[in-house]
């Protein structure tokens, strides 16, 4: 791997353009959101260790935790910005489907 000396990381960090060699156009073939649906519903990852033991981590969305879609997240950065957003939203929901929520 070749080092980067100090005025390499000074133009890089100046400069708004990414690295050449992060190539994320589609001409380099890669899928956005290709792992999407799997990473909603969990995943388990192996950590094998040098010492011959294996780790299994299984990771899912805590409860209560949701994913945004990309273009929902434009509008709504943040945590605080969505739950503004829906508390805004509670009063003018149906009384009927409020009470539902709450069982």
């Amino acid at each position: 791997m070749r080092k980067v000396n100090s005025k390499q990381v000074k133009e890089i960090s100046e400069g708004d353009d990414m690295r050449p060699e992060y190539d994320f156009a589609q001409m380099s073939g890669g899928v956005r959101g290709k792992h999407y649906k799997a990473y909603r519903e969990g995943h388990t990852v192996k950590i094998h260790k040098a010492n011959g033991t294996t780790i299994v981590q299984h990771f899912r969305l805590d409860d209560g935790a949701v994913m945004l879609e990309p273009d929902v997240r434009e509008y709504f950065p943040d945590s605080e910005a969505v739950n503004h957003a829906l508390r805004c939203l509670i009063p003018l929901m149906p009384k009927k489907r409020r009470a539902k929520i709450k069982t």
